[in-house]
């Protein structure tokens, strides 16, 4: 008999998974407590970008091998595996990870299930989570149900969510039975049939390697920024300097892109929780170097903030800012911690007249900030200009040449916040151009 799939928590990660498990041939069932968002899923309507989920959505909502519900004792009458994906943000009054959310999932289930069945944790979650909760599930389960628990973290990055989920690079299995690793077998059949690497191992090894990624990352990116500090403060280039560390195997050139810094929902978020918890562990020094990290990530936004004010003497009053992209990366619309977002509400905050255009993100940035002028076109944002900002690295962005805009700005400044343009042929050009990790000698405005 074919697996049963729920999916508790309907947003980026829940979504994907459970559109994905469809595709995969699995009848699914995802369910989330807000009922606007349900309704909304149902429709095959999708209330986030993430290309090529949309047409998953439709695609199996119309054959009905996927729906959505707000009711707990449907899905835990139904469904034989529950993956939980609800989200795990940033405690208000800390850095520590909110449980609330996955601790409410699993005892929900928990209370209404009988027989046989499955919880899957995908969320990130401090380590020690899952054995708390498997604690829990004991205590809420009734008399005639067998209820297992598994670990199995998600690694998708956004514009890509889809194959990820689809044709992961590893499978990671926190478990402590063999019945639920022959489950998830079954489930990743397909990706296990495709040489995907899995591994199988205890429920503190499946948690940390979530958080260890994403320090590793956010790492990576922080070291060659620190770097760009010292090419800014003395000379050499920056992307030279990566492109040669690259070529060291040991090291690589992915994540080595000097720029305005990481954002998003995951990296800032993680490595903060990750420091809370080992401190609640008693390590108190083990991942202090991850307050480092964090601090050189945000000051690349006083960084640009700072230069475009040098650029004018240190007074932006009257001045139009164009900033081009305020997700925190292209192909999302994700705008959660974006340093884009962060340096044009600064530059606002100066007194500049701040016009923002962003393919997908200017809807989700108005929520959060209202007061930038939000405009619909690349045109629009950079006409009568006196600076231009490329804080996210869309290929409409990436794809400029001066041409395109020196008949549209009031005065050609740019500023290339992810270091994507041609600098030289702006130069050539006219053109006053700041890029990360390069000197900067303001003009006379």
């Amino acid at each position: 008999m074919a697996l049963k799939i729920s999916v508790v928590g309907t947003g980026y990660l829940g979504a994907t998974h459970a559109a994905c498990m469809a595709e995969l041939g699995f009848e699914v069932i995802g369910l989330d407590i807000d009922q606007a968002k349900i309704d909304s899923l149902a429709l095959g309507e999708l209330p986030f970008h993430e290309p090529g989920l949309p047409e998953l959505l439709r695609k199996h909502v119309a054959t009905g091998r996927l729906r959505f519900t707000t009711n707990y004792a449907e899905v835990a009458d139904w469904a034989d595996i529950h993956f939980i994906g609800v989200g795990t943000p940033q405690r208000a009054d800390g850095h520590g990870a909110d449980l609330r959310y996955v601790d409410a999932a699993v005892r929900e289930l928990a209370q209404r299930i009988h027989g046989d069945a499955l919880i899957v944790g995908k969320s990130t979650v401090p380590v020690g989570t899952a054995r708390r909760l498997a604690g829990l599930i004991a205590a809420e389960a009734h008399p005639d149900a067998n209820i297992s628990l598994a670990w199995n973290p998600e690694f998708l990055r956004e514009g890509f969510a889809v194959a990820d989920t689809m044709t992961p690079d590893r499978l990671v299995i926190g478990t402590q039975d063999k019945a639920s690793e022959g489950l998830l077998r079954e489930v990743y059949a397909k990706a296990l049939g495709a040489d995907t690497p899995l591994i199988v191992t205890d429920f503190e090894t499946a948690e940390l390697v979530k958080v260890a990624a994403n320090a590793f990352l956010a790492t990576k990116i922080s070291f060659i920024n620190a770097f760009a500090e010292v090419t800014e403060t003395i000379g050499g280039d920056i992307t030279t300097l990566a492109d040669a560390l690259g070529h060291d195997a040991r090291i690589g050139r992915k994540f080595l892109n000097a720029g305005v810094g990481f954002g998003g929902g995951c990296l800032p978020k993680d490595i903060r929780a990750l420091q809370a918890r080992v401190s609640e562990l008693g390590l108190t020094h083990t991942m202090g170097f991850l307050a480092e990290v964090d601090e050189i990530n945000l000051r690349r936004r006083e960084r640009v903030a700072r230069v475009t004010l040098a650029m004018f003497g240190d007074d932006l009053v009257g001045k139009k800012i164009a900033v081009l992209g305020v997700t925190f990366k292209p192909d999302s619309d994700d705008v959660r911690d974006s340093p884009a977002l962060d340096i044009a509400v600064r530059l606002y905050n100066a007194g500049a007249e701040v016009s923002v255009f962003d393919p997908k993100g200017n809807k989700n940035a108005a929520a959060r900030f209202p007061r930038l002028n939000y405009v619909d076109g690349l045109t629009e944002a950079v006409t009568e200009a006196d600076a231009v900002l490329l804080l996210t690295e869309w290929a409409e962005f990436k794809a400029l040449t001066p041409e395109d805009l020196e008949q549209l700005v009031a005065s050609r400044r740019i500023i290339d916040g992810r270091n994507v343009l041609d600098s030289a042929a702006w130069e050539t050009a006219g053109w006053e151009i700041v890029s990360m990790g390069r000197r900067y000698a303001p003009l006379d405005g």
